[in-house]
């Protein structure tokens, strides 16, 4: 009698984005980034650092508490044996938002003293998909140079520059539309992004 094999059988985990609030200028991309997602399938991982919690006085009304209740999970910045500082925690990718020049350092170095830096490593050396939305200027040849090193290892740099030909009214709608295009990178896709149509465009003034 011959016997067969069990077939494997194989798990669908959830689709998992980790987010990571910095303490650079701009917090309110994180913010949103997590409102956006909070009714969609993606299950989301929230981790900040302590100088992100100070940003978020300065520039929002809001408490860190409220915050964290936008994600499904979060994480301590000084918890290195969190779930997702391992590569065997399956997830789609991180996004920093926004990323600070001293979390680039560390990212691109490979010292990883915080959680937010050990995920990014991680998500790296997975080859999955790491975003890192940057918020410094102007910028010196030492951060080129990290955001060179990131983009060789397999990193995005992509800073939230506003797309003008979207014609945006408000903050809101320039925060929106550069967090739509970094989720694209992620094969999600809003609806309320502006996509560029050559057709639509006004035609120039004489």
């Amino acid at each position: 009698m011959v016997r067969q094999k069990n077939s494997p059988q194989t798990q669908h985990p959830p689709s998992r984005l980790i987010i990571g609030i910095t303490g650079a200028s701009g917090i309110i991309y994180g913010i949103r980034l997590l409102e956006l997602l909070k009714d969609t399938m993606i299950e989301t991982h929230l981790v900040m650092s302590r100088a992100a919690e100070v940003t978020l006085a300065y520039e929002t009304d809001r408490k860190v508490a409220a915050v964290r209740a936008l994600a499904d999970f979060c994480h301590s910045n000084e918890d290195l044996a969190a779930p997702i500082s391992s590569g065997s925690f399956l997830t789609l990718g991180m996004i920093v938002a926004p990323c600070s020049a001293k979390s680039l350092a560390e990212i691109a170095s490979g010292v990883t003293p915080t959680l937010i830096a050990r995920a990014a490593d991680v998500a790296l050396k997975e080859r999955r998909r790491l975003v890192l939305m940057l918020r410094e200027t102007p910028l010196h040849l030492g951060h080129i140079r990290n955001m060179a090193a990131v983009t060789e290892m397999g990193g995005i740099i992509a800073p939230p520059v506003p797309a003008m030909y979207a014609q945006p009214q408000s903050i809101d709608e320039m925060v929106d539309q550069s967090l739509g295009r970094v989720l694209d990178l992620f094969g999600l896709h809003l609806d309320s992004v502006t996509r560029w149509n050559k057709k639509k465009a006004p035609r120039p003034r004489d």
